[in-house]
């Protein structure tokens, strides 16, 4: 019973709220900018994170990466000295390192699709006219962007260098 009660109660203030709304068409429109703007701020909040999200991932692929080498020169050692067991452990321990590496770059690359995704939507709320906008940080928020993204790019294209020599070395 107590349902119905607070379900005929919201569904009055919803009438009462729509009743207002029509008559004062400029705080719909203010409602409306507001609503945008608080999913700008979630957007860029799960932005950030996400940046830091791939900062760590990044961090743990090039300590992941050094791992890597430090036991390919192990396994080189073993058979340099004639350890075959030893050797072939330590080529498994590579291995398992290596598909630990596979499995971060995948989720690197899912976060880099999340992050696309997110700056689309990010990119089309921009798009959206906004009444009494007075705007005024678009060229520094622009920049700072345009920042991060060569960040990210650069650390990118470092781990990449990294895993190609890493390739390149473990090839006999």
């Amino acid at each position: 019973m107590s349902s119905s009660w607070f379900e005929q109660l919201e569904a009055r203030l919803e009438q009462q709220l729509e009743e207002f709304l029509n008559a004062n068409p400029h705080q719909q429109s203010l409602l409306d900018q507001e609503e945008l703007q608080e999913r700008e701020r979630r957007l860029r909040r799960r932005e950030q994170q996400l940046q830091q999200q791939a900062i760590d991932q990044r961090n743990q692929l090039l300590a992941l990466a050094s791992d890597i080498s430090t036991w390919q020169q192990r396994v080189e050692r073993a058979r340099g000295a004639q350890a075959p067991e030893l050797a072939s452990k330590a080529q498994a321990h590579v291995d398992q390192l290596m598909g630990q590496g596979r499995d971060r770059w995948k989720a690197l690359a899912e976060l880099g699709e999340e992050f696309r995704r997110l700056r689309q939507e990010l990119e089309e709320l921009g798009q959206q006219p906004q009444a009494g906008s007075g705007g005024g940080k678009d060229g520094q928020t622009e920049a700072n962007g345009r920042g991060l993204d060569l960040e990210r790019d650069w650390a990118e294209f470092e781990t990449q260098q990294e895993l190609e020599r890493l390739r390149r070395n473990r090839k006999p």
